[in-house]
């Protein structure tokens, strides 16, 4: 039997929604299996949290989070709490404290799923975001002073090292050159960031040095947005910084249909410490109680977890799941255009996960007989 300890944190607002419905599919598909199975251990920090206790974690929740294989994360996010706390006091915390330092975000059209491009271009969209994940403009340098003076001053710096642009830019370039296309973009803003920008480029260029089989191209951030909006076809696997990477990839899953499909993986790509999962939809407050959150960026993430985690056949069950979902276009949620809860979304992926165990049995019976 392969067991793998999960913990989850499913956060604020859907994010309960969003990851009870990922850890149905996850049992699923160990039932489904036979020989795989999950281990799981909830975790109620968050926002509500924050109101009882004045914390959106324990002071040790990094380190209890080192005894898993993986975390799975719903969301953060609260309207009556600053973001500047529940962003930098649970997520943010858990991906520098555990030296998460690779962020990966696919985006790809899903089967009759209909994105707000032209459907020539919209066919196009087969991407992959890798985001520099611990440094950059979310490093957390800089302060406050002259607090509630009129000479009052807040200063973010961007921090950009040597070793952190390297190994993010080595791991893209291993990414790129394990894709078809052998492509890679470097987003870039050093006509007018010239030092830390600067640095990024320089090594970058260093690092790419070592994969002469790639095609490397470069492009400041303001026109990668033009590139991904007007030419999509010419865009496979693409390195950024930790803001640039940010507003990119929520581009891209919008125009991949919708940000309810959008999945992450924060990635300890040396297996030091557990990487953590997560659709990239957020809170949405607006959503609560309603049902009818979109579970597919969720399953999206397990898909990327399962992945992480070496279980390529559970990984592309599930994704074949989601993708007959999405195909047959019955059971889609209402950011999809569809009037379907959470709840039948995921009674959807995993009926075709049974299906396919089924199929796969039977063929076995047959071949046996």
């Amino acid at each position: 039997m392969r067991r793998h300890k999960i913990a989850l944190i499913p956060g604020d607002g859907i994010g309960s929604d969003v990851i009870n419905a990922g850890r149905r599919v996850l049992d699923a598909l160990a039932a489904a299996d036979g020989s795989l199975g999950f281990d799981f251990e909830t975790f109620d920090w968050g926002s509500d949290r924050y109101r009882r206790v004045g914390k959106m974690m324990p002071d040790d929740g990094v380190d209890t989070l080192r005894g898993f294989d993986a975390i799975y994360f719903g969301a953060v996010g609260d309207p009556k709490i600053p973001d500047h706390i529940t962003l930098w006091e649970l997520r943010l915390a858990i991906c520098q404290g555990l030296d998460q330092y690779a962020n990966v975000r696919p985006s790809r059209l899903l089967p009759n799923i209909v994105g707000p491009l032209r459907p020539e271009l919209g066919r196009d969209i087969d991407w992959v975001i890798v985001r520099e994940n611990s440094e950059g403009e979310y490093a957390g340098a800089g302060g406050r002073a002259h607090r509630s003076l009129p000479i009052e001053v807040g200063l973010d710096v961007s921090v950009f090292t040597r070793a952190g642009v390297e190994r993010v830019a080595r791991f893209a370039c291993e990414l790129a050159l394990s894709r078809p296309r052998k492509l890679l973009t470097i987003v870039t803003k050093s006509n007018a960031q010239r030092h830390g920008m600067v640095l990024w480029d320089e090594v970058c260029r260093e690092v790419i040095a070592d994969f002469p089989d790639l095609t490397v191209d470069w492009m400041l951030v303001d026109a990668m947005t033009m590139r991904m909006v007007l030419r999509p076809g010419t865009i496979d696997t693409v390195l950024a910084t930790n803001l640039h990477a940010d507003v990119l990839s929520d581009l891209a899953s919008a125009l991949s249909g919708s940000l309810g499909i959008g999945a992450t993986a924060n990635l300890a790509p040396d297996r030091s410490t557990p990487s953590m999962f997560e659709p990239i939809h957020g809170s949405g407050f607006d959503l609560i109680g309603k049902g009818i959150a979109n579970p597919i960026g969720a399953f999206w993430s397990a898909v990327l977890m399962l992945e992480h985690l070496d279980e390529s056949a559970a990984a592309a069950a599930l994704m074949n799941a989601i993708e007959r979902v999405a195909a047959e276009g019955t059971t889609l949620t209402p950011d999809l255009g569809g009037t379907a809860t959470t709840h039948d979304v995921t009674d959807a992926v995993i009926r075709i996960i049974q299906r396919q165990n089924d199929a796969v049995a039977n063929a076995t019976r047959a071949v046996a007989e």
